[in-house]
């Protein structure tokens, strides 16, 4: 793997001059934040060596390097999913090479469905913390101590610090903000109103069928995370309908304005 990742990260580094030091996954139906970048590089995914293919609608498939208010960012425009038939090690593949080639910072974004009563579609959460329900774990298996140690710790998923600097961001707006727990599960079926409520016991607010993994990846390379989901539909008992991910996209493109302009200003602030 690190063959692989250190040929990727080369192929990148050939293809521009920018070193950024901020990463920026996009999630379903949330790449309206390339409109904010000035770009300065796009490169499709098929272009990449090592690189998996998006094969879901609303992930574009580009890796793009350019400047958020000055700040140099390199922003994946479709992400991966382990429903798409990757294994793990490939789904947060994308995550390795950034610390490889120099991101620090990891920001991710989703879709997600509100499990917490006091949630609306529409709403956005600040994600403090996350549950794993994929059934396994990126680290499995042969740990290499170049990428990070064999038992990290996750007693801070998601950086503090960054959490209230988006909280005031959003009062400075008007824009009212939650903040909650992710549970990722592998999908990629809905969730059953049995599986929303269990969700809801053990503690989660929202739930998704991503994330998690590039999250965790991300912290065993100690690079600081922050993710912030838009809810898209609702799992709460009296609450639930059916549900289509074309409904799921047109629900995050509405919301994402605000959760753009959050995420602009905490790289750009």
């Amino acid at each position: 793997m690190l063959e692989k990742i250190k040929a990727t990260c080369e192929y990148l580094q050939s293809q521009t001059t920018l070193r950024p030091r901020v990463g920026i996954i996009l999630g379903t139906g949330l790449g309206g934040l390339v409109n904010e970048i000035e770009i300065v590089k796009t490169i499709p995914y098929g272009e990449i060596p090592h690189f998996p293919l998006s094969t879901v609608e609303g992930h574009h498939g580009q890796l793009i390097f350019g400047t958020i208010n000055g700040v140099e960012v390199l922003a994946m425009q479709g992400r991966f999913h382990y429903y798409e038939g990757y294994t793990m090690e490939q789904v947060t593949f994308p995550v390795r090479v950034m610390k490889f080639f120099g991101i620090d910072t990891l920001f991710v974004s989703n879709a997600s469905g509100g499990l917490n009563p006091e949630y609306v579609v529409g709403d956005i959460m600040i994600i403090d913390d996350h549950i794993n329900m994929f059934g396994t774990n990126p680290l499995i298996g042969k740990n290499h101590s170049d990428l990070g140690p064999r038992f990290p710790d996750m007693s801070e998923p998601y950086c503090k610090a960054l959490i209230a600097r988006a909280h005031d961001i959003a009062r400075k707006h008007g824009i009212g903000v939650k903040q909650g727990v992710y549970v990722g599960t592998a999908g990629p079926t809905f969730e059953t109103p049995a599986e929303y409520k269990f969700f809801r016991i053990i503690g989660g607010d929202a739930v998704g069928m991503s994330t998690v993994p590039e999250v965790i990846v991300a912290r065993h390379m100690s690079m600081t995370v922050f993710g912030i989901s838009i809810i898209t539909d609702s799992g709460v008992p009296g609450q639930i309908v059916e549900i289509s991910h074309e409904e799921v996209q047109k629900v995050a493109a509405a919301a994402e304005p605000k959760m753009t302009m959050i995420i602009k200003e905490l790289i750009g602030g």
